[in-house]
């Protein structure tokens, strides 16, 4: 019997996905050699409820990738300082330079977000981020960037899911919050705020692009095929890195074994 998500929904073969996962992560690596042969930069945005599946998404695309081209920025709240600072300032730091990709593990839609619901923020901020939020992201579009906006769409009985499961998992309790399971309480709330961030920002010229992923394989698998598909990279042929041939030993000779610090042989005790 193939097995379901907890709402009822089919989830992806792990064989099917963990065969096209190989494929496409061969495909990024393309990618990111057209990203330092092009100059191209890009910035993607991951956005969306709580245990979502955004996180799960973003270590399937920086899995085979070198962390010096395409990098994660994930900020923590604001300091004191930058809460006196232009919304958009600390975020503008962290923006691709040339032949780079930038994956916002949350993004400047915070303030759309939880700021909204839980109130870290004014009405007034508010209103001047949904007005100026598009204005940011043309800037961006209109200097050469490729932008693209991820919301990953899960329903209120897949999240809760996923929060018990955390929350009896040793390895994964740290993803779990306070702040997170207030979405369950605020659920209605948070789905208000996002319609109205939708109805606000979603333009032709910097579209939202919506992930189901009540099934995170699947979920994993439709993101990565779209942000290729997405960006116009060609493959390209990286100049081979000649191997040397090992030189004669010349008598050096090595300090005595006894003489250097070893880590235990853990390893053959299990």
């Amino acid at each position: 019997m193939a097995k379901t998500t907890a709402s009822g929904l089919p989830r992806m073969k792990k064989s099917s996905y963990e065969a096209e996962l190989a494929r496409l992560q061969q495909e990024l690596v393309a990618l990111q050699e057209w990203l330092k042969v092009s100059g191209a930069r890009v910035v993607v945005l991951f956005e969306g409820r709580d245990a979502a599946g955004k996180g799960g998404a973003i270590k399937r695309i920086t899995e085979p990738l070198s962390p010096r081209v395409v990098r994660v920025a994930a900020l923590p709240a604001p300091n004191e300082r930058e809460k006196t600072q232009w919304y958009f300032q600390r975020y503008v730091p962290h923006l691709p330079a040339a032949g780079e990709m930038v994956l916002f593990d949350r993004s400047w839609y915070n303030r759309a977000g939880v700021e909204r619901v839980m109130g870290f923020c004014t009405d007034e901020e508010y209103e001047t981020f949904l007005h100026q939020a598009p204005l940011f992201e043309q800037m961006l579009v209109e200097d050469g960037i490729i932008l693209l906006k991820y919301w990953f769409s899960v329903s209120d009985v897949e999240q809760e899911a996923r929060f018990r499961s955390r929350a009896n998992d040793p390895m994964r309790q740290w993803k779990l919050s306070p702040m997170d399971v207030q979405s369950i309480s605020r659920w209605e709330d948070y789905s208000r705020a996002k319609d109205r961030m939708m109805a606000e920002t979603d333009l032709d010229a910097t579209p939202w692009w919506t992930v189901e992923s009540e099934d995170k394989r699947s979920a994993r698998i439709n993101v990565i095929a779209h942000l290729l598909g997405s960006i116009p990279y060609e493959r390209t042929t990286p100049d081979p890195v000649p191997i040397p041939d090992r030189p004669e030993a010349k008598g050096y000779d090595r300090p005595p074994r006894e003489s250097q610090r070893y880590v235990p042989d853990h390893a053959s005790q299990v």
